[in-house]
């Protein structure tokens, strides 16, 4: 580059396009030249904090693994650690054949580790399904991989996987079990399988924590910022300093043969520009479209990956309203009211007030539509969608208070879903750009749909093309 400083053009201002700008100022120091181009009005992404009657609160994602260390890590690089806040000791609960139950404890994502944890849920006929599991044939993958709901059919019988695994795999992925595939979703059990434990009890009780020792308590699994998560996006753009460019769609990506040329804007009137080194940090659809002509097989990849689209309701409740105690609900597929004939709009709820301590008045919770393909239901007006979830949250709960403020989220496309041989496709996409010099990826699409997993896909893109503008990559 003869001196010049070097210019990166990052695709995406989610977080991971923003993680990828920071960790590019990091290593290419303050002289480098970032830009971030992101086609919606706002930075972001999935994350949103919006005003609620006077109170920040998340209408995306509205927490992070905080036993997974990249949010965490970058939260502390960032100056934010003060801001970190963790959920109380509230339980969980799930909606299933016609009865809410606390969540059973030993099971991962659903699947048990013993038949007492999850008794209470089942039929006598569906416990002793769940007992007999490690007597049928052991489980062999082969290096395939498989959908999730149908192994869970097959060794537990059909109660385990509409009753647990369904609801918190919708909860994660907007998908259903039957349509998620394993090695992606569920990697721990896929590989304890790999290495011949041949039962999904025997592997479900492997994966369970150790107890804690004594007089210590067990590190938190889940956390958040007292400001709303999207706080993480803000500061990231404050310590970065790239520019940027909103409201300005990428329409072509091109390899000029010692750099890259974007074409942004509308296609009447485009405007180019050109940089060294390019990040895509966006949805699998933008990803399949923008590397149709530089890397056909990558494209093909990504067009393989379907997205769903969901809506968040967020309500807030007059001071006083008496929620469950619990952190929320999951709402078990195809349940209905106790008529037994009006079918539930929510695949979840969750008590905001209760789940978190630093909420104060008024009361406010959240209710999440959509699962992957449930395009109708997405296309009914706010006002609908607001009656349909309160009418759900009364059928649940009793509570019928009018809301004093409410907001509707709408995700369209925004989740991709890990399908059968998801791991393959990333394997693909992942081999395929390691070919194009400058170019590297990043996002939901590729390890996990979770804050951390997002930031260590940024943290490898950035690396990777700060690697080849230093000159540490020859080509």
């Amino acid at each position: 580059m003869h001196g010049r400083a070097p210019h990166v053009a990052v695709v995406g201002g989610g977080i991971s396009g923003l993680a990828a700008a920071h960790r590019l100022r990091m290593l290419l120091g303050p002289q480098a030249r970032i830009t971030v181009i992101e086609q919606s009005d706002r930075l972001g992404g999935k994350l949103r904090t919006t005003e609620l009657a006077g109170v920040r609160f998340d209408v995306g994602a509205e927490a992070f693994l905080h036993r997974k260390p990249e949010a965490q890590e970058l939260i502390n690089e960032v100056g934010l650690a003060d801001h970190v806040v963790h959920p109380t000791a509230a339980k969980a609960s799930v909606h299933a054949a016609g009865r809410t139950h606390q969540l059973p404890a030993h099971t991962f994502m659903g699947v048990p580790a013993s038949v007492e944890t999850v008794r209470h849920m089942l039929s006598s006929e569906g416990a002793l399904r769940v007992e007999m599991e490690p007597t049928l044939p052991p489980i062999e993958l082969r290096g395939g991989d498989v959908a999730v709901g149908t192994l869970m059919k097959e060794r537990f019988g059909p109660e385990v996987a509409d009753r647990l695994v369904s609801p918190l795999l919708g909860g994660v992925y907007a998908g259903r079990a039957d349509e998620l595939g394993l090695r992606a979703t569920m990697p721990q059990i896929a590989t304890l399988l790999d290495k011949g434990v041949g039962s999904l009890l025997a592997a479900a009780a492997m994966m369970m924590p150790a107890p804690p020792q004594a007089r210590s308590a067990r590190p938190p699994v889940f956390a958040s910022l007292s400001n709303g998560v999207s706080s993480l996006v803000d500061r990231l753009a404050e310590v970065a300093r790239p520019e940027i460019r909103l409201g300005l769609p990428v329409r072509v990506l091109s390899w000029l043969g010692a750099g890259w040329r974007l074409e942004i804007g509308s296609a009447a009137t485009p405007e180019y520009l050109e940089c060294d080194g390019v990040v895509l940090a966006v949805p699998a659809p933008s990803a399949r479209r923008l590397l149709h002509e530089i890397a056909p097989q990558v494209s093909a990849a990504y067009g393989k990956v379907e997205v769903a689209s969901m809506a968040v309701v967020a309500l807030a409740l007059p001071p006083g309203t008496a929620l469950p105690d619990r952190s929320g609900v999951l709402i078990a597929e195809g349940e209905r009211y106790s008529d037994r004939i009006t079918p539930f709009t929510a695949k979840a709820f969750t008590f905001s007030s209760r789940k978190w301590a630093h909420y104060g008045e008024p009361v406010i919770l959240r209710g999440s539509v959509g699962r992957h393909g449930e395009t109708a239901l997405l296309q009914r007006s706010d006002a609908d969608l607001v009656k349909a979830v309160r009418n759900d949250l009364y059928e649940l709960t009793g509570i019928k208070a009018a809301p004093i403020d409410y907001v509707v989220q709408r995700w369209g496309g925004g989740l991709p879903q890990y399908g059968v041989g998801h791991v393959d496709l990333v394997d693909t996409i992942e081999r395929g750009i390691a070919d194009v010099p400058g170019l590297a990826v990043a996002g939901a699409t590729l390890h996990g749909v979770g804050v951390p997993a997002c930031i260590a896909t940024a943290d490898a893109a950035a690396a990777r093309v700060a690697a080849h503008l230093l000159g540490r990559v020859r080509r």
